[in-house]
């Protein structure tokens, strides 16, 4: 820990100087919102000693279970989570399911502070006929599946059909298109798990529609994700130009990355289709992807026997007001589209996780003002249990240190009062024992790693993800 000329930095010269107590800090949840809640208080005070505790054997949240298995790139912010992890005044218990195995109360007893940050572990649904039919599922199970998430490990999505339906006109309703319709090959080099490989090897989907119930103007992808799917191999975009007439005029006040995300969509939708190279793809028909606006869900149909869904009736809106706070109004005209695969992707939910904690489940966020929980002092949240579950991986690293920097500022200011000294991890181990939970440390995950990268090394992967929390734990011999 030592500074220039073997002295201590200042911030623990200082702190060391003090008599008082480290100030212990307990993060709940180990994706984006923990770790930079973590790495904050890590950086800006020098005697903070933070505890993250996390549901899975393993760590990363969104990072490991939602980014696409395609993007590598995205994933490489684990690389400075595990830094804050290796940092001597770090703990990592996975494997610890607060609200069941220790409760916030208990939390609160063991640490002078306490930050919820375990995300969105829920969907919207569609309130709507038929969505509980056979061949209609979450976008947020479908992703889990294809990224290894425990708990969706048994969807075995039906993808004997050529047509797929997805309502969302969001980053991850792109993501899952592109999943569907991209070429294996270039799956096989992800660490897409081998299960839902062999599944996507057998599709038979060959035709994707991305519904909204808004128009253009009003999508909420970017254009990175549009521009990946528009030139992905073997497959053509389907825009009607119709949809994008007299844009040009509308998009001309709106911001720089909205008026290039729709002149992208406009020059995509009057192109003309390349014809296939005679010969290069075979006899086969390309896949084909495309969008349709201003349609709004109304029920999920039935096949003839009731046994799955084959299509889904939609009305036709209109919209009211304009930009992003224009109203999607329905016309009384009503389409029906075929398709035999739904995936509904209208965005995540976060639950209440302990009935000491104020929740709203109208917004399905935690009541808060700059991260600190309203009416519970020594409460914080940050991520998409603080904000709602928007914006990507630099959203929730700025709405983290937002809420880390409230609770530094409490530290300050005395609004936290760390003179009573905290146990921290001490109690709450000796609260697990007595329930018989063993928590995983970040050790441990690191086995658990090592093993997966050895099995996708085999594999020509990064890694083969360990889907079955019982194997990962018989890997570090719990």
């Amino acid at each position: 820990m030592a500074g220039a000329g073997g002295r201590a930095p200042l911030g623990l010269r200082r702190w060391l100087c003090s008599a008082a107590p480290a100030p212990r800090v307990c993060v709940v949840g180990s994706g984006p919102a923990g770790f930079y809640t973590a790495q904050h208080i890590l950086k800006h005070h020098g005697g903070a000693l933070v505890d993250i505790y996390e549901k899975l054997p393993v760590p990363f949240g969104l990072v490991r279970f939602g980014v696409a298995p395609d993007h590598p790139e995205v994933k490489n912010v684990t690389n400075t989570f595990t830094q804050t992890a290796r940092s001597g005044r770090c703990g990592f218990y996975g494997n610890v399911t607060v609200g069941r195995d220790v409760t916030v109360p208990e939390l609160q007893q063991a640490y002078h502070a306490v930050v919820l940050s375990y995300g969105a572990e829920d969907n919207r649904v569609l309130g709507i006929p038929g969505e509980n039919l056979p061949g209609v599922y979450s976008a947020r199970a479908f992703v889990g599946w294809y990224n290894g998430l425990p708990e969706n490990q048994d969807l075995k999505p039906d993808l004997s059909c050529e047509t797929a339906l997805i309502l969302g006109h969001g980053n991850v309703a792109l993501d899952i298109a592109r999943i569907l319709l991209s070429p294996l090959q270039l799956l096989r080099k992800t660490d897409i798990t081998d299960s839902s490989l062999a599944a996507l090897a057998c599709s038979k989907v060959k035709r994707v529609w991305l519904v909204g119930r808004r128009g253009p103007l009003q999508v909420a992808f970017t254009i990175k994700e549009l521009r990946e799917m528009i030139n992905l191999p073997g497959a053509r975009a389907v825009l009607d130009p119709a949809d994008f007439t007299g844009l040009e005029s509308a998009v001309k006040d709106a911001s720089r990355p909205r008026k290039r995300l729709t002149e992208l969509m406009i020059k995509t939708a009057l192109e003309k289709p390349v014809e296939m190279q005679a010969g290069a793809a075979g006899a086969a028909a390309p896949r084909e992807w495309g969008l349709k606006f201003q349609r709004s869900p109304q029920e999920v149909l039935p096949s003839a026997d009731g046994s799955r869904a084959r299509g889904v009736r939609m009305a036709l809106t209109r919209l009211e007001g304009s930009g992003d706070s224009a109203k999607a109004i329905p016309t009384g005209d009503v389409e029906e589209l075929e398709c035999g695969l739904v995936l509904s992707s209208i965005g995540y939910r976060s639950l209440p996780l302990d009935p000491a904690v104020p929740f709203d489940s109208q917004r399905g966020v935690i009541p808060n003002s700059s991260g600190r929980v309203e009416g519970v002092p020594g409460l914080y949240c940050s991520g998409w249990v603080k904000r709602g579950p928007t914006g990507v991986i630099i959203t929730t690293m700025n709405d983290s240190f937002d809420t880390a920097q409230s609770l530094l500022e409490d530290l300050q200011g005395g609004v936290l009062d760390i003179s009573p000294s905290r146990e921290g991890f001490g109690l709450v181990e000796s609260i697990l024992h007595s329930r018989g939970v063993r928590p995983v440390s970040f050790s441990d995950w690191e086995k658990i790693d090592a093993a997966e990268v050895a099995r996708g090394k085999a594999a020509g992967k990064p890694r083969e993800k360990i889907v079955d929390p019982a194997e990962m734990l018989r890997i570090i011999g719990h």
